[in-house]
């Protein structure tokens, strides 16, 4: 019998966007778990160089695929490699996705707004799709990564708040349909985690310190989330959370509780002003 710390041993897992931020310490979480995952970015140099570190400890496995998620012909590429090296798949993890700096809707261009969905909805969407056939096989899972602000909205993200609202209800149709195969599909909703986004964007800010501090100071545990910390959700939801199937585990550190002023002050337009 396999340890407890070997909670998903030698089931195979493919992961998107796992070169860096919070699809990397899913990577390292599965990995640590004994499971075999295969993960895809496009940078190579980043990418392999995960593979090696990772593959050097164990005690699972991974293996790094270069893939453009804006290309059906990449994604199907990745879903073939991934059953071609491991012989089956359990766990489509769609982490892959972008926040864009803030933006009034007056500024948003149709374009800008498109492209945005491509790569947060449809292309979540499309590997599901072509992962699917295999997770019905397994009796596998699904794990789509949303956002908080898709409940509680966000100054100046139009866009990218109406992408995650659009992964929650995807999330919820897929669960109803793939209920059928024994197939569960739920999604986390990170709040503030620390990843290299949120550190480039506290770079760009006009005062860097403060800037982190409201980001901490926003949660009711005063902390950014640790991206180590939706890595292991993740792998809660594959190997234990086996009743659950259409679920929204939310990862606010409490940020979406308790009264607060919301009262805009003359003049300031985000709250990380």
């Amino acid at each position: 019998m396999a340890s407890s710390s070997l909670r998903y041993q030698d089931k195979v897992v493919l992961i998107t966007g796992g070169s860096k931020g919070l699809g990397e310490a899913a990577v390292r979480e599965f990995v640590k778990a004994g499971s075999k995952v295969a993960f895809c970015a496009r940078g190579v140099e980043v990418g392999k160089a995960l593979e090696v570190e990772l593959n050097k400890v164990g005690p699972g496995e991974c293996f790094f695929i270069q893939c453009d998620v804006f290309k059906e012909d990449d994604i199907k590429r990745t879903v073939e490699q991934t059953v071609e090296k491991y012989k089956r798949l359990d766990c489509l993890i769609n982490n892959a996705g972008w926040h864009p700096p803030e933006m009034k809707i007056d500024d948003v261009t149709a374009e800008h707004f498109k492209w945005l969905n491509d790569l947060n909805v449809i292309n979540p969407f499309i590997f599901s799709k072509h992962a699917l056939p295999h997770l019905r096989k397994t009796k596998g899972n699904i794990i789509n990564i949303s956002s908080l602000v898709a409940k509680i909205g966000q100054t100046h993200a139009v866009p990218y708040v109406t992408t995650k609202g659009a992964i929650d209800a995807m999330t919820r149709a897929m669960a109803v349909d793939e209920a059928q195969y024994e197939v569960r599909v739920n999604t986390i909703s990170p709040g503030n985690f620390w990843t290299p986004l949120w550190d480039e964007f506290s770079q760009a800010s006009a005062d860097t310190k403060a800037f982190i501090q409201r980001g901490a100071e926003a949660q009711l545990i005063g902390r950014f989330g640790k991206p180590e910390e939706s890595g292991k959700m993740c792998l809660f939801i594959a190997a234990e959370a086996t009743f659950c199937t259409g679920h929204d585990f939310v990862m606010s550190g409490g940020s979406d509780l308790d009264y607060g002023c919301k009262t805009r002050v003359k003049g300031r337009t985000s709250i990380f002003e």
